[in-house]
């Protein structure tokens, strides 16, 4: 298989032959080479844009793309892609069967973007040989690859898909272009460098394509400019022009597969046949006795089974024979040392051959543009894609140092396909979405899980359902948000994680409203956290009495406000029983217990000083409290960092465990514990499971689990280590750091995904872990931190999303306008997080306009503006006691205005005294009341009647039938 020098010229000779044959009218119809025109006229030049969808087939898995493109700046591409599997049955089954499966997988992806109702220009990467006759029309000529579909070859792929589309009749595409795989390098590679002009694939399948001078293709009309030309390399050979290069392995290869006597070229130098050809040599190895004792394995007579991944792994410099050893005795096959060596020298020779082929192809190429221009020495750019050439340790410097011996007037450079984001290049392969598909969710799929967390809200506020409620909706006793006139000097306690913050807010009011703050952090050791609930109190309470003495106001009795972020029963708004510990603190004797009661006791034991905790809250209460005296339209707050949790304003009326009916209160909804009865199960993953039973607490804050920073570095090692153990990573190595619990943080996972940086972070991040990353390596683990954070950012959309959707229904108004606080350090510190939140609400509640306002100082100062909420209405329930006093009588008094009634009652009673009496005691002349009897009897009615100043006496005898008058005098009155 090694070929010499002059072989290798021959090669490119006989290429550049057949390159010919493919251009000419008269020979293309029998040439092996079939050098198809694409209709593409030219490469990017900048001033490209818009947005566009991107189909992607070209192997076993199909990819769905939107790209978007920023008017005529470079590197300004944005790409959101999803992967989709094609299985085999679908690969050999029909033409309508594969498109509906297509469209099907494209209906999924605008679910999943939202933009079913988006017409969109629409690109069909299809890398397989077909005729064009024009840039959106492609006739099939053969299949590749593995596939087989029937009713394909010799029919427009463009029309079979606009048929499919017309079939599922949910969505409408404009398709403007048809490519394959090599164009579509090029195209891409070319917006970041002008100079490219060549694409090549050396993947799961291999082909090249190139600009030609139009006066060179004879089968198409124009000699004016170039044209894009799909050389369709891999079925070089078809005419027995390789022959004496071939060996048996090659044929016993090429007779076992879908298409014998087609693609021979292909079949040499391909990811999909390498792997079988070095197993056909192992199998003749074994048979003569050379390898593995001589014992050919069930395993080893297994076609595909020797995949050419193994290749990559066994001919890495880093990896010692004991490892390639593991490799083959996980395939089945007992090896020796001495068999590691010779089964690495085979992968050599196989991998070296078919990059060898490839360059002399290649130089045949860049060789024909040069006198193509008429250049003594050219100066060009391939743009390189495909598995083989990312992932093998020298494929990539064998075909370079080939291309460069055989045209040596050519200076050729390679750069990667980066899927024109520059973000990273496409490794966004089918085993990495293998593992993280149940990570990705549809719009469907999101609403459904907001219909979820709505109905557990709705059991959470219910007095009968509450007991077994997952999100237990807590009252807070917060009835409003700050109004703009609270005032005062107020000390806040933080406490929620391994740091504990006391604040010092200063809130007056001069020509505005201002806050000042000053604060301290202190240290709550682990064995504090996980001690007793005394000890934790008592750390409390040290700390504060430190700041106080900073401060100097021990001798001063502030009002102060408590932020306790763990889950707590209100019976009001200065008394809270915790429910349960999270985030990693276990103090023990806490639970069920008044922690404002603990703290006071606490303080009382030290003795030297006082305080009035007026309210205690959580952190997402305080962070609405905080963005509610920046906004007073803020009635959610949200936590999105170590730990997560969400507030809310509800209307009185729905809270049943709650008195009263009027106004509102605040909702603590520990949102952190939703799915802790399986309504989650669905979407979790192995993932995630693993992570709970690792946990300090099994079985419970399984959402927080699957969203928080405190989780989400854990999920992507745990990620990374099964990808590694599936030779999918790092070459299949697994060092002790990466097996460590905790080694890659949630920071960690903030810097991978930074644009411009994040790929230079994963290497140093990953190195420090002792893997030695590659570039692909890298690629790799900045999607899976990708997918990773999304979720997280998609479930909190959801969630929020309900209670978005309620505050709405509760408004009865037909578009929600309100404002979100929101804090954390995953929301904060991510670079990606916020953006993809705020996009997904906006899909998922699109009849409202929320503001997303960040808490710039913490829930401390949310405890503090409670705390001078509170004191507000303190003050004014004061004010108005003392506005009132005047009218609050005692029992004296009282008894004191009885006995002067009593003597007034007498003066008017008294004929002496009734003309100076103030309570005249006017005689009405009735004598008696009704007795019930109904007998009939005489009545005299007195009536007088004052007017003016008259007054008239008027008589009345037995009326007939009026027992009683009511009369409406006026200054005149008629008889």
């Amino acid at each position: 298989m090694r070929l010499s020098d002059d072989q290798l010229m021959d090669i490119s000779a006989r290429f550049r032959r057949e390159m010919e044959k493919g251009l000419s009218n008269e020979s293309n119809a029998t040439a092996a080479v079939k050098m198809l025109p694409t209709h593409v006229y030219s490469t990017p030049d900048g001033s490209e844009r818009g947005k566009y969808l991107a189909l992607d087939l070209g192997g076993t898995n199909f990819r769905v793309l939107v790209v978007k493109i920023r008017t005529g700046m470079r590197n300004s591409v944005r790409m959101y892609n999803k992967i989709y599997a094609i299985p085999l049955e679908i690969m050999q089954g029909t033409g309508e069967e594969l498109f509906d499966h297509i469209v099907q997988c494209i209906s999924d992806f605008l679910d999943y973007m939202g933009m079913k109702n988006t017409r969109l220009p629409l690109g069909f990467t299809f890398s397989f040989p077909c005729s064009q006759t024009g840039i959106d029309k492609g006739d099939l000529v053969c299949w590749t690859k593995g596939f087989k579909a029937t009713e394909c070859e010799g029919y427009d792929v463009v029309d079979m898909l606009r048929e499919a589309i017309k079939r599922r009749n949910e969505f409408d595409l404009d398709i403007v272009a048809i490519v394959n795989d090599t164009v579509g390098t090029m195209m891409t590679c070319a917006y970041e460098d002008p100079k490219c002009q060549i694409g090549l694939i050396a993947g799961t399948g291999s082909n090249v394509c190139y600009m030609e001078e139009m006066k060179n293709i004879e089968f198409v009309e124009g000699d004016e400019g170039q044209m894009c030309v799909n050389t369709e390399w891999g079925g070089f050979g078809e005419n027995d022009n390789i022959e004496d290069i071939r060996t048996r392995y090659d044929r016993e290869v090429d007779g076992g597969s879908l298409n014998p006597g087609k693609q021979r070229f292909e079949k040499m130098t391909s990811g999909m046949y390498l792997g079988e050809i070095v197993r056909q040599i192992l199998i003749d190895l074994t048979k003569h006795g050379l390898l593995f004792r001589g014992r050919i394995t069930e395993r080893l007579k297994t076609k595909g089974i020797f995949e050419t991944k193994f290749l990559s792994q066994i001919e890495s410099d880093r990896l010692a024979l004991l490892q390639v050893r593991s490799i083959l005795q996980s395939l089945g096959l007992d090896s020796t040392c001495d068999d590691s060596i010779i089964v690495k020298e085979v992968c050599g020779a196989v991998s070296h051959r078919a990059a060898q082929i490839c360059g002399a192809g290649m130089a045949a190429v860049v060789d024909k543009i040069r006198e193509n221009r008429g250049l003594d020495n050219l100066e060009i750019t391939v743009g390189v894609d495909g598995t083989l050439y990312k992932l093998h340790p020298h494929f990539s410097t064998i075909l370079k140092d080939t291309v460069r011996e055989l045209a040596p007037n050519c200076k050729v450079d390679f750069i990667l396909s980066e899927d024109g984001s520059g973000k990273g290049a496409a490794l966004i392969t089918a085993v990495i979405d293998k593992y993280l598909y149940a990570m990705r969710f549809s719009d469907e799929t999101l609403r459904d899980i907001m219909a979820r967390f709505r109905r557990e809200m709705e059991n959470g506020l219910g007095r009968d359902t509450n007991p077994t409620a997952t999100v237990k909706m807590l009252p807070t006793f917060v009835r409003s948000i700050p109004d703009g006139s609270e005032k005062g000097d107020f000390i806040a306690l933080d406490l929620g994680g391994s740091n504990f913050r006391i604040l010092r807010v200063k809130v007056s009011h001069e020509k505005k409203q201002t806050v000042q703050m000053e604060s301290q952090i202190y240290e709550t050791p682990e064995d504090i956290i996980h001690g007793s609930g005394s000890r934790l109190f008592d750390h409390v309470a040290e700390c504060l009495g430190d700041f106080m003495e900073k401060q100097k106001i021990k001798d001063k009795k502030l009002s102060m406000g408590f932020t306790f972020s763990f889950p707590c029963a209100h019976t009001k708004l200065d008394e809270a029983v915790l429910l349960t510990w999270t985030k990693r603190f276990k103090a023990s004797g806490v639970e069920g217990m008044d922690v404002v009661k603990l703290l006071n006791k606490a303080i009382k034991k030290r003795g030297d000083y006082d305080a009035d905790i007026m309210a205690v809250v959580n952190d997402t209460v305080g962070t609405m409290m905080t963005c509610g005296f920046d906004d007073q339209r803020c009635e959610v707050g949200i936590i999105i960092g170590t730990g997560t949790n969400a507030c809310y304003m509800e209307e009185l009326r729905h809270l049943d465990l709650v008195e009263g009916d009027e106004g509102r209160m605040c909702i603590n909804t520990e949102w952190g514990a939703f799915g802790d009865d399986g309504t989650l199960e669905d979407i979790r993953t192995e993932f995630d499971r693993e992570i709970d039973r690792g946990s300090l607490n099994p079985g419970k804050q399984l959402f927080e689990k699957m969203v928080s920073g405190m989780y989400m570095g854990e999920l992507v090692r745990l990620i990374l280590v099964k990808m590694a153990k599936e030779g999918l990573l790092f070459e299949g190595r697994i060092t002790p750091e990466l097996l460590t619990k905790g080694k890659i943080e949630t920071k960690h996972v903030s810097a991978i995904e930074k644009s411009k940086e994040g790929l230079t972070k994963a290497k140093e991040i990953l190195t420090r872990l002792g893997v030695e990353p590659s570039e692909d390596d890298c690629i790799a683990v900045q999607h899976v931190c990708a997918i990773v954070s999304f979720r997280s950012a998609n479930l909190i959309a959801a969630t929020l999303g309900a209670i978005l959707t309620r505050l709405k229904d509760n408004k009865n108004t037909p578009r929600l306008r309100t404002t979100v606080g929101i804090d954390g350090s995953l929301y904060k510190m991510h670079p990606q997080y916020a953006r993809r939140l705020h996009k997904t609400v906006r899909r998922l509640v699109p009849e409202s306009d929320v503001r997303f306002l960040l808490s710039e100082s913490g829930s401390g100062k949310g405890a503090a503006m409670v705390t001078a909420w509170a004191s507000r209405l303190a003050d004014q329930t004061r004010q108005i006691a003392e506005t009132l006093a005047e009218f609050r009588l005692t029992k004296e008094q009282l008894l004191e205005v009885k006995k002067r009634m009593r003597t007034e009652i007498q003066n008017g009673l008294s004929k002496n005294t009734q003309s100076t009496a103030t309570v005249r005691m006017l005689p009405t002349y009735v004598r008696s009341t009704p007795d019930g009897t109904g007998e009939r009897s005489t009545v005299i009615l007195c009536i007088f009647l004052k007017i003016g100043r008259q007054t008239t006496r008027m008589i009345c005898s037995d009326p007939p039938d009026i027992i009683c008058h009511s009369f409406t005098a006026k200054k005149s009155i008629n008889k």
